[in-house]
């Protein structure tokens, strides 16, 4: 009767992201009661029509036929990228050309057609129990934990806008505009995003928010009509274990993002799958999550530190390699593959590259403090 009694129990979630409802819709694909405490009034709350890329180069099988076969909906609008261009900074273009697509471009925020809505619906379809408004303090049984970034290890700066550009992707790699990261143009539908992804230099976020703006109208003819500001930041780490006390993290509360580039959708949903699976085999979350997502998580952070020290001269350099590879998909796919060189430099680039949230891991016994970072729930 008590084993029957748990199993009846809900597994709650706490936060409706991607990786939350991604673990969420798992668990009631297998039958599960699931409750989500979404502490916004609405899901997606913080991107606010964000446009963003769900990476399409880390495994050879397209990333929406990994999220159909993960049992995850891919009823968003997503608008396949293949074609566009890349400036170094001195100016000069790189046409990017694909035939199969770099990336799918997206909406986040809770408008109909987004990433974030298509997930929530198919939860609810599932018969998962969403409460916005709802933060969630203790979780005393079973429970997952997605309550997304603990520290910003970068930030992105820019405008939501519409426009008559056409639809299309463009970037400029230049420490003049976004310190170590990358500055980018999206625009899909009459509407764009243009921002300044920086690794460094937040503090001075306006000046180079100003001189991407400027640079963006003067290579591509930017056109905004009442452009909305908005900015989000990144938590980029690998960490020694994905735990909070008996529960689960995913997404970017883990640390789950592509280090060299901010991507970070197929690894939010990925852990929530995973950490779902955990919960319903009992098999260990650390166990699956370092066996299928690390590997790549290393190569990137190898890939950040490099492109940390690459400069002006690096990203042409790095841009030239790019658009002379005959199969663009294939190149990048083996940049996130672990060889022998990337392993050689993995401890320098660890040094290198530090992420600001440290790892502390709650190792407290039965500790069921959401936000614990190993002060044992002093903050409450």
């Amino acid at each position: 009767m008590e084993n029957k009694i748990q199993f009846k129990a809900p597994i709650e979630v706490a936060g409706a992201g991607p990786a939350g409802l991604a673990a969420a819709i798992t668990l009631a694909h297998a039958g599960r009661r699931v409750i989500v405490h979404e502490t916004q009034k609405e899901v997606g709350h913080r991107f606010g029509g964000d446009f963003q890329g769900i990476e399409n180069w880390t495994t050879t099988e397209d990333a929406l036929s990994v999220l159909k076969k993960s049992g995850i909906t891919t009823d968003f609008t997503a608008m396949p990228s293949r074609n566009g261009t890349v400036f170094d900074g001195a100016g000069k273009p790189y046409a990017i050309n694909s035939d199969e697509p770099l990336f799918y471009l997206v909406e986040r925020g809770p408008g109909p057609d987004t990433f974030d809505s298509a997930l929530l619906r198919q939860a609810q379809a599932l018969g998962v129990e969403v409460r916005f408004n709802s933060r969630l303090r203790h979780m005393a049984g079973e429970g997952i934990l997605a309550a997304g970034p603990r520290a910003a290890d970068a930030i992105a700066v820019g405008y939501h806008f519409e426009t008559d550009m056409a639809d299309g992707y463009w970037a400029i790699c230049d420490n003049e505009l976004a310190p170590q990261g990358y500055a980018y143009l999206l625009v899909m539908n009459g509407r764009g995003t243009v921002k300044s992804c920086m690794f460094s230099g937040f503090k001075q976020e306006k000046r180079y928010l100003q001189r991407t703006i400027a640079a963006f109208e003067r290579l591509v003819g930017l056109e905004m009509r009442n452009p909305q500001p908005h900015g989000g930041s990144g938590n980029f780490r690998i960490p020694d274990s994905a735990y909070s006390g008996p529960h689960p993290l995913v997404g970017e509360q883990a640390g789950f993002q592509d280090t060299l580039w901010g991507f970070g959708m197929r690894l939010a949903v990925s852990s929530g799958v995973l950490a779902a699976q955990s919960l319903l085999s009992g098999e260990n979350y650390d166990t699956l999550w370092q066996r299928e997502l690390k590997p790549q998580m290393k190569t990137s952070v190898v890939n950040r530190a490099l492109f940390s020290v690459a400069g002006s001269y690096g990203y042409s350099w790095f841009l030239k390699q790019l658009v002379s590879t005959p199969n663009l998909r294939e190149s990048l796919r083996q940049h996130y593959q672990p060889s022998w060189p990337k392993r050689l430099l993995g401890p320098w680039a660890r040094r290198r590259y530090e992420s600001q949230r440290k790892d502390l891991t709650c190792d407290h016994i039965d500790c069921h403090c959401i936000w614990c970072r190993g002060e044992c729930c002093a903050h409450d």
